[in-house]
């Protein structure tokens, strides 16, 4: 059973799941600024912690998502795309080799700092290189529906060739 938590926001009452994020301010006028704090992660469809920040679901936002992803020490997200839509991602933490391409055969290495583009429809799978401290990253995407686009990516063996 999961606690509720209800907050009076202006003339707004918003009830919510602790898995949900909590709206910290919410323009009763229509068209305002929507603030966000998540107040607990979600576990995604590539199984990763995800702090759910701006979705069409809690703001309205019409061609936008952005969220807190958290990639556990040693960990890798399952291998998926986002069908239609880009994909922006800043690492606030740690090292993330993403393997990415037809097989995932190609891949970079990013840190704390990097900005990486993601082109739409194109499989990859974010690795956490350190097996002691997690990795964190701001991820946005043209999808304001967020887990939506997200097809898991059933990749082909990884050829002899392939980055390992």
């Amino acid at each position: 059973m999961h606690a509720i938590r209800s907050l009076l926001i202006g003339a707004i009452f918003i009830t919510s799941a602790i898995m949900e994020p909590v709206v910290v301010h919410a323009d009763t006028t229509g068209g305002g600024v929507v603030t966000i704090r998540p107040d607990a992660a979600i576990t995604t469809r590539q199984g990763l912690p995800n702090f759910v920040g701006i979705s069409g679901d809690n703001t309205g936002a019409k061609g936008i998502s952005m969220n807190l992803v958290v990639i556990p020490a040693g960990a890798a997200a399952k291998p998926h795309l986002h069908r239609g839509y880009e994909t922006a991602i800043y690492i606030l933490k740690g090292r993330v080799r993403t393997r990415y391409g037809e097989g995932l055969c190609q891949s970079v290495v990013n840190e704390a700092g990097d900005f990486v583009f993601i082109p739409a429809d194109v499989p990859h799978q974010p690795v956490n290189l350190s097996t002691t401290e997690e990795a964190r990253a701001i991820v946005a995407r043209t999808d304001p529906n967020e887990q939506e686009s997200v097809e898991l990516y059933n990749r082909p063996t990884i050829h002899a060739d392939c980055d390992p």
